[in-house]
């Protein structure tokens, strides 16, 4: 009889979370990925990863759009470097941004950038939505961040994204 209590209280809140998906704004959604830094440039030195190396960010995030338009996002990205017989979180990166939809599922989200390691800068985002369903939506992304601080020169990286957001 408790079993019984407990699977109807848990598919009782699972129906009533279903029930109120939102389609009035504003309306939040949240987002998991994993991004790959293909290549950063610097004035000191061009990095590729994959070669020497294996960087890989994962970035979790919460989106509040307050129309159908434009949104804010806040997201939080561990980095993992992987060399050798060594792996270990390098970064913790703050991601804070605006979001605005540009029709046909893009998204443009325009970054701010504050890192662990003490680097900061700003990230702007291209982001596709290429697979749309009811409970879920797939994407693909390309940021493009750029940092300075901590006695490093000025870098620029091109990534690849894609996750699921929700």
């Amino acid at each position: 009889m408790i079993l019984f209590r407990h699977l109807f209280l848990i598919a009782l809140f699972s129906f009533s979370f279903n029930s109120f998906s939102q389609t009035v704004y504003p309306k939040i959604t949240g987002y998991f990925g994993i991004m790959h830094p293909i290549a950063t440039f610097s004035s000191e030195q061009t990095t590729v990863n994959f070669r020497d190396y294996y960087a890989v960010g994962f970035p979790t995030g919460i989106n509040i759009w307050k129309s159908q338009k434009i949104g804010f996002s806040f997201e939080v990205v561990p980095n993992i470097r992987v060399q050798g017989d060594s792996d270990k979180v390098t970064n913790l990166l703050f991601h804070p941004g605006v979001l605005v939809a540009l029709g046909n599922g893009y998204t443009f989200a325009g970054r701010a950038a504050f890192e662990s390691s003490g680097r900061y800068g700003i990230t702007p985002v291209l982001n596709k939505t290429v697979i749309k369903s009811d409970n879920c939506s797939y994407f693909v992304a390309v940021p493009l961040p750029v940092r300075f601080g901590n006695d490093h020169p000025a870098s620029f990286t091109v990534g690849f994204q894609f996750g699921i957001a929700f």
